[in-house]
């Protein structure tokens, strides 16, 4: 497939999409608006740079080797990698995202995803982004996308003093998101995006659910839902 071929084909999903003309939209984040997953990645990036202690990060390192074993859930799991950060800022964490993401993963942008968010952004649609991953990664993220950081909805934990606690706001992952949805956006929401099998839950409430670079038990289930597929360029071959 050529550059230009690739283009053509993600303005046709844009178009397919923008022609439902939804009010709300509402979009997971890794792996359905970038390749990766950059809660793990800045996990990694933090540990590199010394801002967790040296006790608590060689914990979190084997915590995060039992959860790639299966020997921890994805809720629990997806809540310790913030909770971890309990009494650093919320302004260093901050701070730290703007640097890791342009540095991490802002190359791993899907081009098109992006054109759809801003162009749905452009029309007066609500646009949304719910995510498992911690909320300032998400913010520094989305904000490329034209989402704003009042319509995040990621895994985040109280504040005390302007630091981090251990105790959970949030962690939006598989009914968690419905549940997010339904208490904080309160509208019917008219398109989702999503890539995993913790997204299918909010992609069956929406009016229209659409499985993007799919993990192979999202595609089944979308094949059976009649959800759209589509796979970014350079996804799959």
């Amino acid at each position: 497939m050529t550059h230009t071929q690739s283009l053509s084909a993600g303005q046709r999903f844009a178009d397919s999409v923008l022609t439902l003309r939804p009010r709300v939209a509402v979009f997971d984040c890794d792996g359905t608006l970038w390749s990766g997953d950059c809660g793990a990645d800045f996990f990694y990036w933090e540990i590199e740079r010394g801002m967790l202690p040296a006790q608590v990060a060689e914990w979190a390192k084997a915590r995060y080797a039992d959860y790639k074993a299966g020997k921890v859930d994805e809720d629990t799991m997806c809540g310790e990698m913030v909770t971890i950060n309990a009494g650093i800022s919320l302004q260093a964490l901050e701070e730290a995202a703007e640097e890791f993401f342009p540095a991490v993963v802002q190359q791993r942008i899907f081009p098109e995803m992006l054109r759809l968010a801003r162009e749905l952004a452009a029309t007066g649609c609500e646009v949304w982004a719910v995510s498992s991953t911690n909320d300032w990664v998400i913010r520094e993220g989305v904000k490329r996308f034209g989402i704003r950081a009042s319509r995040v909805l990621a895994a985040s934990a109280h504040l005390e003093n302007g630091r981090l606690t251990e105790r959970l706001v949030r962690v939006p992952s598989g009914p968690a998101k419905v549940t997010v949805i339904q208490e904080v956006i309160r509208k019917p929401v008219d398109v989702c995006f999503g890539n995993s099998i913790f997204d299918a839950d909010m992609l069956e409430i929406a009016r229209r659910g659409f499985a993007i670079n799919p993990n192979p038990d999202l595609e089944q289930v979308a094949q059976a839902k009649n959800w759209q597929v589509y796979w970014p360029a350079g996804t799959k071959s």
